[in-house]
């Protein structure tokens, strides 16, 4: 499961159909709904939140606006449109950059280009960036 802090709008049709995909399952977990993923990593910081069903849904609403902008049709009845605001450090944004990077290297050469020349990817519309180094919840590999 990935929920991304970059900006939605970076994420290939692959990339934004599993984020949209996973975004539910972190849902359903965060509701108590499913008997998987209830410790994954990426939960974490929607855990945190005074709200958590609020701020997945806030997450996932920007998902629906871009899935919308690209004409998509993705199920709007799965969640209650809402706004949240949350932090996430530069660290993880970069951190994300350079891994959204990776996966794009191999799946679409087309939009890693477009992207390579980005110096810094926009966060994810709730995310306030603040200075930091990539987050706690972060599993990292040995990517890079």
């Amino acid at each position: 499961m990935r929920l991304w802090s970059i900006h939605p709008k970076y994420l290939d049709t692959k990339g934004l159909l599993a984020v949209w995909r996973e975004g539910l399952l972190a849902k359903k977990v965060l509701e108590g709904n499913t008997k998987g993923y209830k410790n994954h990593s990426q939960l974490i910081r929607f855990k945190k939140n005074k709200n958590p069903i609020k701020a997945i849904c806030a997450y996932l609403t920007e998902i629906l606006i871009e899935s919308k902008k690209r004409g998509y049709n993705f199920d709007e009845s799965k969640i209650n449109v809402e706004k949240s605001k949350m932090f996430v450090t530069s660290g993880q944004l970069a951190f994300e950059q350079k891994h959204l990077l990776k996966k794009l290297y191999t799946r679409n050469k087309k939009k890693y280009l477009e992207l390579d020349r980005i110096t810094k990817l926009e966060a994810h519309p709730m995310f306030k960036i603040r200075p930091g180094d990539i987050e706690d919840f972060e599993v990292i590999k040995d990517y890079f």
